[in-house]
């Protein structure tokens, strides 16, 4: 280049705007060919030499400015490394980055770009890597629109006039080596918009972030920990298949359990101190699964979570990545499965984090009637962008690839689907077709099922779907979204507002209990009582039930039984498993001195004692999406308010299960069953030990051969109040 161009150069890196430092910094050949012109920008420094095969060489200050550099007879390729005074007189050691080849090839760049490069968390965001025999970090970012990005951090002041990055054509990616850097390294990309303004970003890749509020990204190597859960990882199809037993215990980590800490605050349990609290304790229920309300990184508490800025770190709440892993490896060993809730659907305006990445509305729509849920205050994905898609598709994988994750519930499924979604006219905009249908989520949720069933065999998705989008668990290649499983939202509200009214008024409302049965094998569902159903001034499960002390126990453990007959996978939130009195609150842990108290204690035994029971009878899991698994007995009975149905294994072991809705003992009850014969009590949930009167039928029943309806017996039962009842042919 000519010596008005070099200038132009000089002071586009002197003024920190220069989008191309490796056309100026670092070796280049110097005017006549024969040597190497060495170029260096340097803050808060009076001397710099150059150090090549013994040689010293001294740099000169470029007049006024930060940049120094110097002749020397070095050859294409040769290493050298500089020696540096600081302001302050002191002298250390180091690298030149720019002395060091970019790292991205142009097929990743392709790959990028196209939105197929499915493991961009092995190219983007920060790595401990060895070039030329050196150790350092490498760090890359997407920010097309930008004018000049940089690493900044602790090991440069945070001046974003230290590390600018070297934009890849017209790629949108910036990136640089940085030598010396490496585990624990807090750092952030200072970037500068086309329109000059100059702002802080973390890490969309970052691996790990500091504890909020501070925001900084944090170097880490995720590679790091030695499993040991093959076993598990290999048994996983099995483990999850739909056939399988899957109950699953969903948690916030912040809010289970807190411990006093040395200043005399109450913290909550780091991830290792969980791994020794929470597994064995779901492990010692029966549960098959923990299900984590987001733990990625997240900014206010007060989101629980699902306001995600650090989409592939682990919240730095209860320790570091490596602890985190350390806790899905002992709940693998321990046999339990774990799931997180993953955020795809918006993310929050914090400054630090994806909005206005670059200067320009890159992650999310420009137009706020596409790209902005205003009762949230998030925004919504622009997910016809191809890099946008890549972000979130690459992320499905990586807790999957790097945390062994066993799959994901995917948050606010509706809001995706629906252009529309909580929208008056006039707030949004139709798609290519005119319909409120929105295509490009439709495509990217479909695409991410397809990848982690492909590439994790067993891996479960899970859909909180609340509308009637059809086949929404069905497979891709029949039109299906590609879900393996859907919550049941329906059945959720309906059973809730049954078991809220006085039993005298529930005759009037049979169909709530029944309704559920005609849409039940439509989808593969889980049956959740998740968190949204105790909170916001919503109460406690115990709290919606009706009548005095007594009833309401007996009424949750009614709830829990039907629940447990009923088709379909279970979910529940912690502190339903003991009957906490009051709604969750997630600055405060479990009201753990109420699980010690009788009835409380009665709920702990009656949910172990259901899930002792799912596991051993196949009966009550094996066939939960089809009518081969259930067959109603009697569905009509809202006289008496009494349901009882069978559940029925593939091999034909069938389980009958009879719910009492009121608080009436209804001795002599005629149940229609297939087969005459004596009946065993398998399960009562009035036992004494549940903290019930201890009605029941002294553990046997027998079914004349008597026609009762369609069947040709009938079983004559004592139904307790408020009671379900689960019995088993003798010699089944």
């Amino acid at each position: 280049m000519d010596d008005a161009a070099l200038m132009a150069q000089l002071e586009s890196i002197k003024q920190a705007r220069h989008s191309s430092p490796y056309d100026v910094l670092g070796p280049h050949p110097s005017a006549d060919g024969k040597e190497t012109m060495v170029r260096v920008f340097m803050t808060r420094t009076r001397s710099v030499e150059l150090v090549a095969g013994g040689n010293i060489y001294a740099l000169m200050r470029v007049t006024g400015s930060d940049l120094f550099e110097v002749t020397a007879p070095l050859q294409s390729g040769d290493a050298y490394y500089l020696r540096v005074v600081d302001d302050d007189g002191r002298a250390y050691v180091a690298d030149d980055p720019y002395r060091f080849p970019l790292q991205l090839t142009e097929f990743d760049l392709y790959l990028i770009g196209e939105g197929t490069h499915y493991q961009t968390y092995e190219k983007l965001g920060a790595h401990i890597i060895t070039v030329a025999g050196v150790e350092g970090v490498h760090f890359a970012v997407w920010g097309p629109n930008a004018a000049r990005i940089s690493v900044v951090g602790d090991f440069n002041h945070w001046d974003g006039r230290a590390h600018p990055m070297q934009l890849r054509g017209s790629s949108g990616i910036w990136e640089l080596f940085i030598p010396g850097l490496g585990q624990g390294a807090l750092y952030k990309y200072e970037v500068r918009a086309q329109n000059s303004d100059l702002f802080t970003k973390s890490d969309p890749y970052g691996f790990a972030a500091e504890i909020r509020p501070s925001t900084a990204s944090m170097v880490w190597d995720v590679n790091l920990h030695q499993w040991g859960d093959s076993d598990w990882v290999a048994q996983r199809p099995l483990h999850q298949s739909l056939d399988a037993p899957i109950v699953i215990y969903e948690a916030h980590l912040g809010s289970w359990q807190r411990t006093q800490a040395e200043d005399g605050k109450w913290r909550p349990l780091t991830y290792r101190e969980l791994a020794e609290t929470l597994i064995p304790y779901v492990k010692s229920l029966g549960y098959t699964h923990i299900e984590l309300l987001p733990i990625s990184e997240h900014p206010f508490d007060g989101s629980w979570g699902y306001q995600t800025v650090g989409y592939y770190a682990p919240t730095s709440r209860f320790g570091t990545p490596e602890d985190f892993q350390y806790f899905v490896d002992q709940a693998h060993q321990a046999g339990l499965g774990v799931l997180l809730d993953w955020v795809p659907a918006h993310f929050p305006k914090d400054g630090h984090g994806l909005v206005y990445f670059d200067g320009t509305h890159l992650y999310e729509h420009a137009d706020p009637r596409r790209g902005e849920h205003k009762e949230w205050g998030t925004l919504i994905f622009n997910y016809g962008r191809s890099e946008v898609r890549n972000f979130l598709l690459s992320n499905a994988l990586f807790w999957l690839d790097k945390y062994h994750l066993d799959g994901y519930r995917v948050d606010a499924v509706s809001a995706m689907l629906y252009l529309d979604y909580n929208r008056d006219p006039g707030q949004w905009l139709p798609n290519a077709y005119g319909g409120r249908e929105n295509l490009e989520a439709i495509d990217f949720l479909r695409r991410f099922n397809e990848l982690v069933h492909d590439s994790h065999p067993g891996a479960l998705t899970v859909a909180e779907e609340s509308t009637d989008w059809p086949m929404v668990s069905r497979p891709t290649y029949v039109g299906g979204l590609g879900f393996s499983l859907k919550w049941n939202m329906g059945w959720m509200h309906d059973i809730l507002d049954y078991l809220s009214l006085d039993p005298v008024y529930r005759r009037y409302h049979h169909n709530k209990l029944t309704f559920s049965l005609m849409y039940a094998f439509s989808e593969n569902f889980v049956l959740a009582l998740s968190h949204d159903e105790v909170v916001h001034l919503k109460g406690s499960l115990l709290a919606k039930m009706p009548g005095d002390a007594w009833q309401k126990f007996a009424n949750l453990r009614l709830l829990f039984g039907y629940m447990w007959g009923h088709p379909g996978k279970k979910l529940l939130f912690m502190g339903m498993e003991f009957g906490q009195g009051r709604e969750w609150n997630y600055a405060t842990n479990l009201d753990w001195h109420q699980a010690d108290w009788q009835p409380h204690r009665g709920i702990t035994a009656w949910l172990r004692d259901l899930n002792a029971l799912y596991h051993a009878e196949p009966a009550l899991h094996e066939v939960d999406f089809s009518w081969d698994g259930f067959q109603w007995l009697e569905a009509d009975d809202s006289d008496n308010s009494v349901l009882s149905f069978i559940r029925r294994a593939k091999n034909g072991d069938e389980i009958v299960v009879v719910c009492n809705f009121t608080p009436m003992v209804r001795e002599g009850y005629h149940v229609p069953v297939p087969q005459a014969g004596e009946y065993r009590e398998l399960l009562n949930s009035d036992a004494a030990a549940y903290w019930g009167s201890g009605v029941g039928n002294n553990g046997m029943a027998r079914a004349e051969a008597i026609p009762h309806g369609n069947y040709p017996a009938t079983l004559i039962l004592t139904l307790p109040p408020l009671g379900v009842l689960m019995l088993k042919r003798k010699g089944k």
